[in-house]
């Protein structure tokens, strides 16, 4: 389990996770990146579920963006229909979070592509302890978007379980 947290403010879009890794009841590794660039840094990724699963969507997602370099969007409507009907893919146990300059998307097995309409999402087990910190973060503060999710997660590790304060963060 883990958390994954994007967050749209000002301009700027910040997308965080904790490092967390667990089998079971047992944390296995504490320092895992669960974020990276894609597109030549143009796109950034986070992921929770099944690490393996995560990283054959993560390939996968990448060849649909180079199918469509200029719309994330589009390339995550196409991964989502090739997730929801392959079935090898169905199986698959992760989600997304997908975020460019101008999009902000989450990704999830049964087809979703969902796009926030305040710019904010998260997933994993601490998600909605990590959106309730960062909305009122958002509210009530003048931080940045990274300031905010790395604020937010922190909160999130000190109330999930399956979550650390282990935190990397990547900005666009």
């Amino acid at each position: 389990m883990t958390t994954i947290l994007s967050v749209r403010h000002n301009g700027n879009v910040a997308i965080g996770g904790d490092g967390q890794v667990t089998l079971g009841d047992s944390v296995m590794k504490a320092d895992a990146h669960k974020i990276r660039t894609l597109l030549d840094g143009k796109v950034i990724t986070g992921f929770a579920g099944s690490t393996a699963d995560a990283f054959a969507l993560m390939e996968r997602f990448e060849i649909k963006l180079k199918d469509y370099p200029s719309n994330t969007a589009k390339a995550a409507t196409e991964l989502a229909k090739e997730w929801r009907t392959d079935r090898a893919l169905r199986r698959l146990e992760a989600m997304m979070i997908v975020v460019d300059a101008s999009i902000t998307l989450l990704l999830s097995g049964t087809g979703d592509v969902i796009q926030p309409t305040d710019g904010i999402t998260a997933i994993g087990s601490g998600g909605n302890y990590a959106i309730a910190a960062a909305r009122a973060l958002l509210v009530h503060s003048t931080l940045s978007s990274k300031e905010i999710v790395e604020h937010s997660l922190k909160i999130a590790s000190e109330i999930d379980i399956y979550t650390n304060d282990k935190i990397s963060v990547m900005e666009l």
